[in-house]
């Protein structure tokens, strides 16, 4: 895999760096909101991004949306917080950390099921085999084939009985940002979500990662050059 754009890209934000503080902050207020509609859009929440913002911004409810869809968002937002500290803190990403993320998406949704794995099919030592095929690669592979690959290794798992496309891509995000890259954003219109999900399939059905993490190196771009963008 060829990395060289991305390369470049993330070698002018890390030269910018000290990133401007006021840049930084708003630039995450624009994240949370747009990396919170996109995912939860992608899983068939039908608020827009606009009641999106509302909600996370004014504490708003919209009339005629389910309360479900409403803690979904409410609950994606807090997650991020939490990947954020995770990176902030240097926290490990371990098991405990993933069962964390997903009891966050899934709170006041499914408590019961909440950072719990399912029980049937699920083998704790898929997870662990996980974890350990992560930490033998956390040092040598590129961060964006590691992200990718962490993303879809643990949805082929499928650990928990919902929630786990969001735990994903929170997960994903969070390996790319422990090495100092923004948060990728995989979109929910059509056509990235049509992409998104064929190149999943072909990971898992032909074996063949190339194209799923050639399509997350292109959201990975796309926020590097935001990120330039914003800070210049």
């Amino acid at each position: 895999m060829n990395f060289t754009k991305i390369d470049q890209l993330k070698k002018e934000l890390d030269e910018l760096r000290p990133l401007p503080a006021a840049a930084v902050k708003n630039l995450e207020e624009v994240y949370q909101v747009e990396w919170t509609y996109n995912s939860n859009a992608i899983e068939g929440n039908t608020l827009t991004l606009l009641e999106t913002k509302l909600v996370l911004e004014e504490g708003l409810t919209i009339g005629g949306k389910k309360l479900r869809e409403h803690f979904e968002i409410v609950n994606h937002s807090e997650a991020i917080y939490y990947v954020q500290d995770i990176v902030n803190r240097n926290i490990a990403l371990t098991e405990y950390v993933i069962k964390s993320i997903h009891h966050l998406v899934l709170k006041n949704i499914d408590d019961e099921n909440a950072g719990r794995y399912r029980l049937i099919n699920v083998l704790a030592e898929k997870m662990e085999q996980l974890m350990q095929w992560y930490n033998d690669n956390a040092e040598i592979v590129h961060p964006v084939e590691l992200a990718a690959e962490f993303h879809f290794r643990y949805v082929h798992i499928h650990p928990f009985s919902d929630g786990n496309g969001r735990t994903a891509r929170l997960l994903m995000n969070l390996i790319l940002m422990k090495n100092g890259f923004p948060p990728a954003i995989v979109k929910a219109a059509n056509a990235d979500r049509l992409k998104y999900y064929e190149t999943l399939e072909a990971a898992s059905i032909d074996s063949d990662k190339k194209p799923f993490i050639q399509f997350i190196a292109g959201c990975v771009e796309e926020s590097l050059q935001r990120y330039i963008g914003a800070v210049k």
